[in-house]
């Protein structure tokens, strides 16, 4: 290092020959203290930089943008579109910005500028933009950012509505997980419409219903949605009643369990339920790597609650968004449920990223799912 910088100085990495390697943002607080931003030849990072840089992200989701079925999805990715620690989602006509990086502090108004033009020219009409910080930005008081902080437009007075797949969404951009909504299972929710005609659904870590919704809209009799957050389940029944008007879901009888998803499915078990499709969504169990044991372990005990609720010749969907867990361990951690409960299980799908969220590196791959076809004992 020439000399000590401040969270946002750029750094230029040079090679044994003092040739330019790469540029990226430093931050001298956080574990990742460099953020690559370009690797090759010399670049300038000033405002083309950013819109070029945005215009790119954009055009890799040219098809979502196009879709008015669907108005919610991911425009950034974080490392995987180049801009590490910065995530970007939109909800109708709302972005959210979430930073993971004090290193953006100081250039967030120009990105902002960058990304205003860049949803201009792809034909998205952004009249909000919410900043979102994470929790180690939140405790750190570096900045005069708050998590939530309208930057753009006027404060939502209620929470902001959105399409899925032509199903209606609402996401409480200011205080909500993540951006408001969980954006990365939206093809896998799909998927679970298309499996769910007649069904007894059960959907386990249901969150704010994106499962469950989808469920009811494919003709499921009746869903279930079990969640620890109180409030999170608010919000699904609110997401079923945006819906009241699409004759499935008005027919789909829904109801809410709140409480732990192991307790609640070993409860089920022992009552002896059983349910023609039951999903699994659990949250990352892996956040450090000391805890990838544990998550592996947890996916089996899982696996092996959820395979004994499903009816037989259900089916039965679990997913993993820990990136520390691999897939090969997390199918061999669902794989091994299976042959403990001796029942014939079948694979009949497996799937991993949606478009929006592109990978852009080995490491930077979190997100699978597993389903599974159950027979009899």
């Amino acid at each position: 290092m020439s000399h000590d910088g401040a969270p946002g100085d750029l750094a230029v990495v040079f090679g044994d020959r003092r040739e330019f390697v790469a540029i990226g943002l430093w931050d001298p607080g956080s574990p990742i203290r460099l953020r690559i931003l370009h690797s090759g030849s010399p670049s300038a990072v000033d405002g083309s930089f950013w819109r070029a840089r945005l215009a790119s992200a954009l055009g890799r989701r040219a098809a979502l943008i196009a879709d008015p079925a669907t108005t919610g999805f991911r425009l950034v990715h974080g490392e995987n579109d180049a801009m590490s620690g910065f995530v970007a989602d939109l909800y109708g006509s709302t972005v959210v910005v979430k930073l993971y990086s004090a290193a953006w502090f100081a250039h967030l108004p120009a990105v902002l500028e960058a990304l205003v033009d860049a949803t201009a020219l792809a034909g998205l009409d952004v009249d909000r933009i919410v900043v979102r910080l994470s929790r180690n930005l939140q405790a750190g008081g570096r900045t005069g950012l708050r998590d939530g902080l309208v930057v753009l437009g006027e404060e939502p007075l209620r929470p902001v509505e959105f399409l899925e797949n032509g199903l209606r969404f609402e996401a409480d951009v200011i205080g909500g997980q993540k951006t408001g909504h969980f954006l990365d299972q939206r093809e896998n929710r799909a998927r679970v419409r298309d499996l769910a005609a007649g069904c007894r659904v059960l959907d386990v870590f249901a969150c704010t219903g994106g499962f469950s919704l989808h469920a009811a809209a494919g003709g499921a009799i009746n869903v279930t949605s079990v969640d620890l957050s109180r409030r999170s389940l608010a919000t699904a029944e609110a997401n079923f009643a945006h819906n009241a008007t699409n004759p499935a879901v008005a027919a789909a009888r829904h109801t809410t369990t709140v409480g732990d998803a192991f307790d609640v499915m070993d409860d089920l078990r022992g009552r002896r339920r059983r349910f023609d499709l039951v999903v699994v969504d659990p949250p990352s169990f892996a956040q450090k790597e000391p805890d990838r044991d544990g998550a592996i372990e947890a996916y089996g005990r899982l696996a092996d609650l959820g395979l004994d609720l499903v009816e037989d010749g259900g089916t039965y969907v679990q997913s993993s968004c820990s990136s520390r867990v691999s897939t090969d361990e997390f199918r061999a951690a669902v794989r091994g449920a299976a042959v403990r409960s001796g029942r014939r299980v079948t694979v009949i799908g497996e799937t991993a990223h949606a478009a929006d969220h592109p990978i852009g590196f080995a490491q930077g791959a979190y997100l699978k799912s597993l389903f599974l076809t159950v027979g009899a004992r």
